[in-house]
C-alpha cells in the first residue's frame, strides 16, 4: 500500500493567510526552522497508479500538480483518482471538490450524515450536479463492516465513527451524530498491513483504541499542542477540545496515548498553524523526537 501526504496542515494551512502568530511570521521571514503546509488530505493506492483521495482540501489543485503519480497518463484528459472518500463535511476537507468539477462524475464515498450536510446546509453535491456530477456511495458506520473502492483493490476500508464536532454550518453542531466524523482503517490484505487515519480525533473511545493498537502506521490528529493554544498565541479563544481535537500535551493527551502503543509507526497530521511542533527546533518538537513520534509534511510518502 502506498500512502502520499498531499497536505498536512489544519484549516487555513501554514502560514495562514491572515495570521501573524509566532509560527506564521517565522516561516514567512525564515526565522524558524519550519516549512509551509497545505490543508490536510492524503492519497492511498494499492499499485501506485490508481488512487483514492481521502478528503479534498481547498488546496487540491496545487497538491495534485505537485504529485506526478496521479497525473493523467494517456489521452487529452484523464486522472489517477479513482474516488474521493471524506471523513467529515468540514470546509477544509470538502471544498476542493469544486476544483474537480470538470470531467466524469466524481465517485464520492462518505457517510449518510456527511452526505446530508453536503446536500442541505452546505450543498456542494447539488452544485457539482450542474457540472460533472457525483456518484455517491454510502460509507457504513459499523466498524465491523469493511468496504472496497473499485480501482483501488485489494485495499479494504473500515469506517470508525469518532466523537468529534459536526461542522459549524451543520444543524447538528453541538449534537453530533454517529458518522459525522470518522477515522479510517485502510488495510492491504496481501501484505496484512494497515493504516489508521484520523485527522479529527477528539478522544480515544473504547472502540477506537483497538484500531490504533493494531495499526502498523498511525496518521492521527496533531492539531494543537495545548488545549488553549489559540489563546496563548493571541489569535482566538476556542479550545482544541471544543473544536473536536485532542491536544498533544498533558495528562491523557495524544503524546501520552501514543507513548502507550508499541506496534505502530506514529505520525501526527492536521497540524494547526499555531502549534509549536511546526518549528523543528522547538522543545515540543524535541519531545516528539525523543518519543519517536513523527510530524507529517506535504509530499511525505509511506509504504506499507
Amino acid at each position: 500500500m502506498y500512502v502520499h501526504i498531499l497536505g498536512s496542515g489544519a484549516g487555513g494551512g501554514f502560514p495562514q493567510w491572515n495570521c501573524n502568530c509566532h509560527n506564521c511570521q517565522g516561516v514567512r521571514q525564515g526565522t524558524i526552522s519550519a516549512t509551509p503546509r497545505s490543508q490536510s488530505s492524503i492519497a492511498v493506492s494499492a499499485d501506485g497508479e490508481r488512487w483514492a483521495l481521502i478528503n479534498c482540501s481547498p488546496d487540491v489543485r496545487d497538491q495534485l500538480n505537485a504529485f506526478p503519480d496521479i497525473h493523467p497518463k494517456q489521452g487529452p484528459r484523464g486522472t489517477g483518482i479513482a474516488a474521493v472518500l471524506l471523513v467529515d463535511a468540514q470546509i477544509d476537507h470538502t471544498t476542493g471538490l469544486l476544483t474537480l468539477r470538470e470531467g466524469d462524475p466524481l465517485e464520492l464515498y462518505c457517510t449518510e450524515p456527511v452526505y446530508q450536510d453536503l446536500t442541505t446546509a452546505f450543498p456542494l453535491v447539488n452544485i457539482l450536479g450542474h457540472y460533472g456530477g457525483v456518484h455517491w456511495h454510502q460509507v457504513p458506520t459499523d466498524p465491523a463492516e469493511s468496504f472496497t473502492i473499485p480501482g483501488t483493490e485489494p485495499l479494504q476500508f473500515t469506517s470508525v465513527p469518532l466523537s468529534s464536532e459536526a461542522p459549524p454550518f451543520s444543524p447538528h453542531r453541538g449534537h453530533p451524530r454517529w458518522g459525522d466524523n470518522i477515522g479510517l482503517r485502510i488495510e492491504d490484505p496481501e501484505s496484512g498491513r494497515n493504516l489508521f487515519y484520523a485527522p479529527g480525533l477528539g478522544k480515544i473511545e473504547d472502540h477506537v483504541g483497538p484500531f490504533m493498537e493494531q495499526a502498523d502506521c498511525l496518521l492521527v490528529d496533531g492539531t494543537a499542542w495545548t488545549n488553549d493554544e489559540m489563546a496563548r498565541a493571541g489569535v482566538g479563544s476556542k479550545l482544541a477540545t471544543d473544536m473536536g481535537h485532542l491536544p498533544q500535551s498533558g495528562p491523557g493527551g495524544m503524546v501520552e496515548v501514543l507513548n502507550g502503543l508499541e506496534r505502530p509507526r506514529k505520525i501526527l497530521i492536521h497540524i494547526n498553524n499555531t502549534n509549536p511542533i511546526l518549528d523543528a527546533d522547538s522543545p515540543e518538537r524535541g519531545e516528539l523526537n525523543a518519543a519517536g513520534i513523527e510530524v507529517a509534511h506535504d509530499g511525505m510518502d509511506i509504504h506499507l
